[in-house]
């Protein structure tokens, strides 16, 4: 068994992860942190977690290091960035899905996020956590830097065509849809309120949200062409999942066949990326609730020729706390299925 803390474990993606590690055999909650309800059980704030009885506990890094071989931390912008590199002093891997580690260029930091990144040394050893793509150099990390739920599902649709130089790099276009629960438990803005959001859609973040520059650094990676990529989010009255469309030009005479087949060579045998043969139900976000998966489909546009690739995710699952089990299980090396492998609660 394998002791684990979660940092931030009252918050949607903590609690998120609290509902996925107790279905893990091989791991044991031993360090549950939370600052604003420390004294208190998991099941007293969540009663849904009924059984775990784990007592929440305020940040103390030694006592988390001498317990625990792996920490999950799940805190808001910057405040990984003093604590992750203590962690890993003492020994400690860590999946961050904080964003404080998944830029690897330090000066992008007060542009997106408005705060100057102090750790060199841990944001160059960090590894961008889509196992799909990054499954060798995690097998061996110390620190995985989970990526933000759209980049996720931007870049399992792209990133094929792009490495594959199937579509113009240099104008691509992704629209992405996300529940209420994307932004968290606390600190909830005006228009992530029920009697605003209920029967409502909007656009929010336009031309720069803090997740483009994920999208744009996995896909340069793949190219030596320039990337350019713009992304819109919007804001629908569901409470978790993902929708991302994403819009590019083909090249070299690439068609749907093409396009559809990239997806399916890529992901072939991929347990939690599932691309959808032709004259299937485009994806739905339903299907993710939940779980780990991924679900890809693609087409092509009459009028304008453009590609069109859909992703649906579970912003909690393969977005946020199910992607850190899985990256935690690739480290461990473990299967990777290993306490995911449920299929969604549907309807």
């Amino acid at each position: 068994m394998v002791n684990v803390a979660i940092l931030g474990a009252t918050g949607y993606g903590g609690v998120e992860l609290i509902r996925t590690l107790g279905l893990h055999p091989e791991v044991r909650l031993a360090y549950l942190h939370s600052e604003t309800y420390a004294g208190k059980r998991a099941c007293d704030v969540y009663p849904h977690l009924a059984g775990v009885t784990t007592e929440l506990r305020a940040l103390d890094v030694a006592a988390v290091a001498a317990e625990c071989q792996a920490a999950f931390l799940a805190l808001p912008a910057g405040l990984s960035l003093e604590i992750v590199p203590q962690l890993l002093d003492k020994g400690v891997r860590v999946v961050d899905v904080g964003p404080d580690f998944r830029l690897h260029q330090a000066a992008l930091y007060p542009q997106h996020y408005g705060f100057a990144h102090t750790q060199p040394a841990a944001l160059a050893e960090a590894v961008f956590g889509i196992p799909e793509w990054h499954r060798k150099e995690m097998a061996a990390a110390r620190l995985v830097a989970a990526p933000g739920c759209f980049s996720t599902a931007a870049i399992l649709a792209l990133a094929p065509l792009v490495a594959d130089g199937l579509i113009e790099p240099g104008d691509i276009i992704a629209d992405g849809k996300t529940g209420l629960s994307g932004a968290g438990r606390t600190k909830l803005t005006l228009p992530y309120h029920y009697a605003e959001a209920e029967a409502d859609v909007c656009a929010y973040s336009v031309g720069g949200h803090r997740h483009q520059p994920e999208m744009v650094q996995e896909l340069q990676a793949l190219t030596t062409e320039p990337v350019s990529l713009a992304f819109t989010p919007h804001l629908v009255p569901m409470v978790r999942g993902i929708l991302m469309t994403c819009y590019a030009k083909p090249r070299g005479g690439a068609d749907l066949a093409a396009v559809r087949a990239s997806l399916a060579r890529r992901y072939e045998g991929e347990p939690f990326v599932h691309v959808l043969p032709e004259g299937q139900q485009w994806p739905h976000t339903k299907w993710t609730a939940g779980t780990n998966h991924c679900f890809l489909a693609a087409g092509m546009s009459r009028d304008t020729g453009r590609a069109i690739v859909v992703a649906a995710i579970d912003n909690l699952g393969k977005g946020m706390s199910g992607q850190m089990v899985q990256c935690l299980n690739v480290m461990l090396g473990l299967p990777e299925t290993t306490g995911l492998a449920g299929a969604a609660a549907y309807p």
